[in-house]
């Protein structure tokens, strides 16, 4: 089995955002994500490998392989393209939390947005809430 690369590092989430957004913009929405979210969850923001900004850890193994690990409950990333939040739980009982989200794309793992602004941060929240409660049911629950 392979050795899974995003671990939880010692990195300086304010030096990495600093020196990795590209953009003012996405530098002042990656400090007010990261005040939302550390606000939400309760847990203080880690890196997680070298672009990941994780809050939380939840310990998970795979229902279809022999992988497991730690990974963050909810977090983002300020990625060149686009904001990468992973916030979303993927299952279709959440789908409808996705409807007034607001400008986004959806990816398979998560959900990129060009702009903070250009989503409803309290839809943010309740997408947070029900992968917390989700990844809770069926992992136990998290831990800082």
């Amino acid at each position: 089995m392979a050795e899974l690369k995003t671990k939880q590092t010692n990195a300086n989430v304010i030096e990495f955002i600093n020196s990795f957004a590209d953009t003012d913009q996405k530098r002042k929405d990656s400090f007010a994500l990261l005040k939302l979210m550390q606000d939400f969850t309760g847990f203080e923001p880690r890196m997680w490998g070298l672009t990941m900004i994780g809050f939380g850890i939840y310990h998970y193994k795979s229902e279809r392989s022999a992988q497991e690990g730690d990974w963050p409950i909810v977090g983002f990333s300020p990625r060149k393209a686009a904001i990468s939040l992973y916030v979303y739980s993927g299952i279709s009982e959440h789908e409808y939390l996705l409807e007034d989200l607001g400008k986004f794309k959806m990816g398979k793992a998560c959900i990129y947005v060009k702009k903070l602004s250009d989503i409803n941060q309290e839809v943010l929240k309740q997408l947070m809430k029900a992968t917390i409660d989700f990844l809770n049911a069926k992992y136990g629950k998290n831990k800082a």
